[in-house]
């Protein structure tokens, strides 16, 4: 079964006059999108040359209007913050009386809607079981953005329950927020759980978005959406007030245009929590901004994973032109090395299921105590109540398949986890990592965007994602290039909390390449004519 199916810079302040471009867009008939549609790139500023945050927030709410509900219709955007105007008024009145907060003073982030919000927005993982319950207060990570001078400009559409529901899934599709489409193509994919995120971010309404990830969640659409996205080691972000699925695996991430702004996203995100056992044993937050450097590829022992290669010919051929960049940039590969494919994915089921029917009461009954259901078994019925428009292209069998299972004491559920614990890291990433004296182990993210299909679900193959989603350990993913005008990711995996050699070593492969390229909003790709 494939993995995604569960679950599966600073750029910032546009201009008044990028928000009258914008609604130009807007002529397309919504729902319709041309093929010849091309919004104007966004091309945000630095804080220093914009106007206001006030500004840039009216700007973006234009490109939403002109890009996220008309013109090419994205939908990647749930719900706008309705205090979020008053939020940046508010800040600009502390930049101007020669206050700042640091770099995100003023920035506008969009956040995926299974991560609590205690305001006016909903917190609801895209079921309509959850729609307008407001979550009792804001998740650990968001009173950090906040405390960082972010402006939070809405929630962004998500797979629904982060893709825990069917093993027939479309990614990209909940019951309260319809389908995200891909901006490079709309009729194709955009990967999940975090699609609205990626989706936004690649399509310049906002610079930066948090996602999460339980498995590839965050890479597997910033990859197929041409952006760049970091799933950082379990305990480096708290998971407090995260939708879950598994507290072993479940954590928070940015997703960006750039690794710079991906490292200042996740700079403000990241720290202890005491809520979250997990942080406090983690080793502090290194300054990811200051470990970027062009030149941190030069002397880094790279191991290929060749096993995750796609076997798809084109894209393995822009992964080896990847590669050859890397040896021009001075790192030394290890080609291959031998870390086989995944055969622990049964057991992964078995850990998320458990989990998943063990922490969802937890977290209702914490964030959400007035919504109208408590638990799992609540949650099945009330899908079975609303199978009209919760169930109307998939089902809920592993809603079901959780809910027959024990708890967290049961023999089944410890051999599945300590399972896990060996393939991904005892006789996986550690072994090969120590065996070798990797920095890091570089295999493309995934394929290409896929066609999405409401009758047979997400057609993709297996990615890269596993390994690391499994052992707990940080997965960046940069954009490598394109396969017939769809975007591929290339992906850098390491130690636990090899947070900042990641990043440095994504950001000297970025800035040697510059392969991320604006989408162009095709309606459809191409299809060759038949002959008669």
């Amino acid at each position: 079964m494939q993995r995604r199916r569960f679950f599966a810079s600073i750029g910032l302040l546009a201009t008044a006059a990028s928000a009258q471009r914008a609604m130009a867009i807007s002529a397309t008939t919504p729902g319709k999108p041309s093929r010849r549609s091309k919004p104007e790139p966004f091309m945000p500023t630095e804080p220093a040359a914009a106007d206001s945050s006030s500004d840039a927030l009216r700007a973006a709410h234009a490109r939403i209007e002109a890009i996220d509900r008309k013109g090419p219709r994205l939908n990647s955007i749930i719900e706008l913050n309705p205090d979020a105007s008053a939020i940046a008024r508010g800040l600009d009145e502390e930049r101007r009386a020669g206050k700042t907060r640091g770099p995100l003073h003023g920035v506008l982030v969009a956040v995926k809607d299974n991560v609590a919000t205690g305001d006016a927005m909903s917190t609801s993982a895209g079921s309509l079981a959850l729609d307008s319950v407001h979550a009792t207060r804001d998740a650990h990570l968001i009173g950090r953005l906040r405390e960082a001078g972010a402006v939070i400009v809405g929630k962004t559409n998500l797979s629904e329950w982060a893709n825990i529901r069917s093993t027939r899934a479309t990614s990209g599709w909940s019951g309260r927020g319809g389908l995200t489409r891909n901006p490079h193509a709309l009729d194709r994919n955009t990967s999940g759980s975090s699609s609205g995120s990626a989706a936004a971010v690649a399509a310049g309404l906002v610079p930066m978005a948090v996602g999460t990830e339980t498995d590839g969640s965050i890479v597997s659409p910033s990859s197929i959406n041409g952006v760049v996205g970091l799933k950082p080691t379990v305990g480096r972000v708290s998971r407090d007030g995260i939708v879950p699925i598994s507290h072993t695996q479940d954590t928070a991430g940015p997703i960006a245009r750039t690794v710079l702004d991906a490292a200042r996203l996740l700079a403000a995100m990241a720290g202890p929590d005491p809520r979250d056992p997990a942080t406090l044993g983690a080793p502090p937050p290194e300054d990811y901004v200051a470990a970027l450097n062009k030149d941190a590829l030069r002397g880094a022992r790279i191991g290929i994973a060749r096993a995750f290669f796609t076997g798809h010919d084109e894209i393995d051929q822009e992964t080896e032109r990847a590669l050859a960049q890397l040896i021009v940039l001075g790192a030394e590969l290890v080609d291959p090395i031998d870390l086989p494919k995944v055969d622990y994915g049964d057991a992964e089921q078995a850990v998320l299921l458990h989990e998943f029917k063990h922490d969802l009461p937890l977290w209702l009954a914490t964030f959400a105590p007035h919504a109208p259901v408590r638990d799992l078994a609540d949650l099945i019925a009330f899908n079975e109540a609303h199978r009209d428009k919760e169930m109307p292209y998939f089902g809920q069998e592993l809603f079901t398949q959780a809910q027959a299972l024990g708890g967290l004491t049961s023999d089944a559920y410890l051999r599945a986890l300590d399972a896990c614990r060996k393939g991904s890291r005892d006789n996986g990433l550690d072994r090969v990592m120590r065996e070798h004296r990797l920095d890091a182990i570089v295999a493309p993210t995934g394929g290409t965007a896929w066609l999405t299909d409401f009758i047979n679900g997400d057609s993709a193959g297996d990615g890269f994602s596993t390994p690391a989603a499994v052992a707990g350990y940080p997965h960046l993913t940069v954009p490598s290039g394109f396969v017939r005008g769809l975007p591929i990711g290339l992906s850098f995996v390491g130690a636990p909390w090899s947070e900042a050699r990641l990043l440095a070593l994504g950001y000297a492969f970025e800035q040697a390449t510059a392969w991320r390229r604006d989408p162009s909003y095709l309606a459809s790709t191409s299809v060759p004519q038949m002959r008669t």
